[in-house]
């Protein structure tokens, strides 16, 4: 979601002209003499049909449409009381801390004190990676949380951001992601956790618990949350065809409840999101905002969600100007009572905004008022949950809460656990006692990559891996830096200088991969390779970059690549002819200090990828919970004298990734020792996790962490199923030479599958369960029996 402070959300006045001196209803007071909605002793549903029933239709409409901050203020950013709605959500973003959070304020009493029932509005912002705003702490993009494979850390982050935006006024992140990283070439799959259902709600989970917390100081003891998490993009969003934003995902109803599904499942109903986000696309031919199939028989009456669903930012809008559901040359009504009627709640802006309409065909009978009730309803019982009728605003010394050292280090850790060692021969870690010099080589090196939704001007600040490299060993090494080549060039003049930095050093790192831009210069049209709208049709490095990787490795020292990159990279030739890989997926602001920790030893690498990287964008999909059959493998190649070897999957390609998910190396050895069931074989109709119960040692001379995987195969099933899949993990930090147990739970719905009469059973039969470090090298194995 993007709204452009140039895009002035459209809504006739006099449409709405009676609101203010809306004649009241008969008089509803509660046993504490106030009435019931305002009453913090009465329950929640009472407040909210107490409230609904005051209501007229016109303050209904306005509590299923947002407004947004920017567009209330003039020039000088002042209030423009004209441009003041009683908007139910508000988005609130994009302008400097201290102006924003005067604002908050201003526009939160307007809708407290100068309408008739004093309705609070939900304010809105951003949060998939940290708090929208230049000041907030800044952490890896979410490619990079998962590939921490570390919930408790994600937790710790979810509550950051929620600490953070509550202390200024926002109630709502829009966070987190959980879209599948499945399609490579879709520039926004940076947001997301990776490419697997099960790591993905995992993490969900964790983010949701954390940004919504417990209730703030002083709200009603009916107040269960501090702030609302907003899932999305729901649902199935992640796979556009051909990788172009927006675009439609094939699919049917087995891929939708057994890839798509689970996930936003793990995060709203287990992990008690209290909003959604629906989606730009259409699934199976059905756009998101109108699904009613999966908004409401499957949200609704099958998992039981009880918050509202707001459209992505114009997606309402779209349903006529994108997939022509509707005509885009009116104000077509359809556009408001399709996803109303679907349980679509509300309409977010960015376009113009077609549930204005809502009263108008409430008159004329095309909508039925109990539609536009319930979206209302589920609107202001999660007011009611957040406690705003008695706390709406945030604290007078918000900078306190911001940005802090505790913070700040959090955001160290998440960074240097999802940094992944992908290929090493021994040359790392690096030691600055033995090393007289280091060139530090590339157009990534010197410069901050953040990923998509971070503030205009937040590129500025932050530690780059020169920054972090010259303060840990400057003062005992020589750093030879050179920038070699822009990230968007073919320019080559730059090589000279880069081979020299190379030649007059002991070893050579360099720093290559994709690039993105703030909001603002995102949507102002500067080049990027990753981001919202932003979609490639090459996974390779982009301009002179892998050139100059073989001009530095063709001087013979020993040379280090390093990928700093929102999605994987496709470049076999740096596998096969450099020292060691390093992968980074966007850091966060202190991400230069935790490269360098990395490379020098300081800190053991634990990550691991949260995406498999293809050969070629030809090879596509490369995920690696591939149906079984889906990939056949009889390769050929072309070798470096231009001989080819002819195969049939491909003739002269693989159709096997460079490194698949799950994969990392470390500095350190695991030696998986044995693994235990607590119950090795089960009934179909049992509940209860089964544990997989795993003992490893590290048998290197460095402590370390690794992340226990477990791997499922139905090994028979009626339909066609993943050839493994991801079922639990477990991080585990083990001193050098000492040996750990960890227990991991495997849900028995995990191991369901979606029938041909469309509905999920455990299957009789044999389950193999592999456990190791990686997907690829598993080292243990067991059965699980089902009868």
């Amino acid at each position: 979601m993007w709204v452009s402070s140039a895009v002035k959300l459209f809504l006739c006045a006099a449409t709405f002209s009676s609101l203010a001196n809306a004649v009241p209803m008969a008089e509803k007071r509660g046993p504490h003499g106030k009435p019931t909605y305002l009453d913090p002793k009465a329950k929640i549903d009472d407040r909210v049909e107490d409230l609904l029933s005051r209501m007229t239709i016109e303050e209904k409409t306005y509590q299923i449409m947002q407004g947004n901050v920017q567009n209330m203020v003039d020039e000088n950013l002042q209030i423009n009381a004209t441009t003041l709605r009683p908007w139910g959500t508000t988005y609130a973003a994009n302008l400097d801390l201290d102006e924003l959070a005067r604002l908050i304020n201003e526009t939160q009493s307007w809708m407290i004190e100068e309408n008739r029932l004093g309705i609070p509005t939900i304010m809105q912002s951003e949060g998939v990676h940290g708090y929208l705003d230049v000041n907030a702490t800044i952490f890896a993009t979410g490619m990079g949380m998962g590939a921490t494979f570390n919930t408790e850390l994600i937790h710790k982050v979810g509550d950051i951001v929620g600490i953070e935006s509550a202390s200024v006024g926002i109630h709502n992140i829009f966070a987190p992601v959980l879209d599948l990283a499945r399609e490579p070439r879709f520039g926004r799959i940076e947001e997301g956790y990776g490419e697997d259902p099960h790591l993905t709600g995992e993490m969900g989970k964790a983010y949701v618990e954390g940004i919504q917390g417990k209730p703030r100081e002083g709200t009603a003891k009916t107040a269960i949350h501090r702030t609302a998490a907003m899932v999305k993009h729901y649902v199935g969003f992640g796979s556009p065809m051909g990788g172009l934003n927006i675009a439609p995902v094939q699919g049917g109803e087995r891929d939708m409840r057994t890839i798509y599904l689970p996930p936003f499942k793990r995060a709203i109903i287990d992990g008690g999101a209290l909003s959604i986000m629906s989606a730009y696309h259409a699934y199976d031919g059905i756009p998101s905002a109108i699904d009613k199939h999966l908004l409401n028989d499957v949200l609704r009456e099958e998992w039981g969600f009880k918050g509202f669903v707001i459209s992505d930012s114009g997606a309402i809008a779209n349903l006529c100007d994108t997939h022509f559901i509707c005509n885009a040359s009116f104000l077509d009504p359809i556009a408001a009572i399709l996803p109303l009627e679907a349980g679509n709640d509300a309409e977010m802006g960015g376009k113009q905004m077609h549930f204005q309409t809502v009263p108008e065909q409430v008159k004329k009978g095309n909508l039925s008022i109990k539609t536009v009730d319930e979206a209302v309803r589920r609107i202001l019982r999660v007011k009611f949950q957040l406690g705003l009728f008695e706390v709406p605003f945030g604290v007078h010394n918000y900078r306190d809460f911001i940005h802090t050292d505790e913070h700040v280090a959090v955001a160290q850790q998440v960074d240097e656990e999802s940094i992944v060692l992908l290929e090493n021969d021994g040359t790392l870690p690096l030691d600055e006692d033995s090393l007289s010099s280091v060139a530090i080589i590339g157009p990534q090196a010197a410069v901050m990559q953040y990923g998509v939704y971070v503030a205009h001007g937040t590129f500025e600040r932050g530690v780059t891996p020169l920054d972090g490299i010259t303060n840990l060993v400057g003062d005992k090494v020589d750093i030879n830096y050179a920038e070699g080549c822009k990230l968007w060039s073919n320019d080559e003049s730059g090589f000279d200088e880069a081979v020299a930095a190379a030649e007059n050093s002991d070893v050579a790192v360099v720093m290559v991969g994709t690039w993105t831009r703030d909001q603002m210069e995102l949507w102002g049209g500067m080049n990027a390779t990753t981001g919202e709208h932003v979609d490639q049709n090459d996974l390779g490095l982009v301009g002179a970059q892998l050139n100059l990787v073989k001009a530095i490795q063709a001087t013979g020292k020993p040379t280090v690549v390093v990928f700093i990159t929102g999605k994987p990279t496709a470049e076999p030739w740096i596998k096969e002819n450099v020292n060691a890989i390093v992968n980074a997926f966007y850091l966060g602001e202190t991400g230069g200090t935790a490269l360098a920790n990395i490379l020098f030893g300081k800190v053991n690498p634990s990550g691991k990828l949260s995406v498999s990287f293809p050969n070629d964008v030809g090879s596509l999909p490369a995920y690696y919970n591939y149906p079984k059959s889906g990939r056949p493998i009889y390769p050929g190649k072309i070798y470096p004298n231009g001989t080819m070897q002819f195969g049939w999957q491909y003739a002269l390609g693989t159709p096997e990734p460079l490194w698949y998910f799950g994969h990392g190396k470390s500095y350190t050895t695991f030696e998986y020792k044995s693994v235990e069931l607590s119950k090795s074989k089960i009934r179909q109709n049992e509940k209860k996790d089964v544990i997989v119960t795993v003992t490893l040692q590290n048998t290197g001379d460095r402590d370390g962490k690794e992340v226990v995987q477990v791997y499922v195969d139905d090994v028979l099933a009626s339909v066609v199923v993943p050839n493994k899949s991801l079922r639990g993990f477990a991080k585990v930090n083990i001193p050098a030479g000492e040996t750990a147990t960890v227990d991991i739970p495997i849900r028995l719905e995990e191991l369901e599958v979606w029938t041909m009469d469309n509905k999920f059973v455990l299957e009789k039969g044999d389950f193999i369960l592999h456990i190791g470090g990686s997907y690829a090298e598993p080292s243990l194995n067991t059965t699980l029996t089902v009868v």
